[in-house]
């Protein structure tokens, strides 16, 4: 398979604190990626750095064979980038077809499909987003990632805090679109469920690659060591 996103030898820092030393990880097309760790080691940094939401101090980021390091976060979504924050972060004071039709780009992802892939959001149409709920604000941001028809989709903590069932159809919609053959990136913690999804797994800790390979090597003893409270 062809590399989609190449991250090489990333470095990054808030201010004097270096968050990221030397992360490289890729990601081949129709591939799915679940970047993991415990808390605070580094995954929101790399998926925010991949979207060239951060400045490097070194290392480079490739995307779709292209070097992107030196771009401006809106150019790289241009491109095919599409991020899907932890948070939500909604545009609350807009209804959800707004909040869909700001982010749309010409491609096979427009408003029936993304209703197709989750109802509630068609039901929920003229609602402002802030009236939904917390599921229903993620499902809308996964559409809005969608409407700017993306080549990967980047998703960072996708179902955390959601009730069980909610995150069911999460879960239900992201096969999907791998199913699809779309290009995902994905941070979670629930390993039941991420596992099963990913082609491939990527551990960070302390801001470096400490383990990678595909699913079925990932052995209870490396849980514990590396992802276990």
């Amino acid at each position: 398979m062809t590399a989609l996103l190449e991250l090489d030898d990333l470095h990054v820092f808030y201010g004097a604190s270096q968050a990221l030393h030397g992360v490289s990880l890729s990601v081949d097309e129709g591939e799915a990626v679940a970047l993991m760790g415990r808390n605070g080691m580094g995954k929101s940094t790399t998926i925010a750095t991949a979207c060239r939401m951060l400045p490097l101090r070194k290392g480079r980021v490739r995307f779709g064979g292209r070097d992107i390091s030196d771009w401006p976060s809106f150019r790289a979504a241009r491109l095919g980038l599409g991020l899907v924050p932890e948070g939500r972060r909604c545009f609350r004071n807009l209804t959800v077809r707004e909040n869909l039709i700001a982010a749309a780009r010409p491609g096979p992802w427009d408003l029936p499909r993304i209703h197709a892939l989750f109802p509630r959001l068609d039901e929920r149409a003229d609602q402002y987003a802030a009236t939904l709920s917390g599921g229903e604000q993620q499902m809308l941001a996964i559409g809005r990632a969608l409407m700017t028809n993306p080549r990967l989709l980047l998703l960072d903590e996708a179902t955390e805090g959601l009730a069980p069932v909610i995150r069911q159809e999460i879960w239900a919609a992201i096969t999907q679109l791998k199913s699809d053959g779309l290009s995902i990136l994905l941070v979670d913690k629930t390993l039941s469920e991420i596992l099963p999804f990913a082609d491939r797994c990527v551990i960070l800790e302390g801001g470096c690659v400490s383990w990678q390979g595909v699913p079925a090597d990932l052995t209870a003893d490396i849980q514990t060591r590396y992802l276990g409270v």
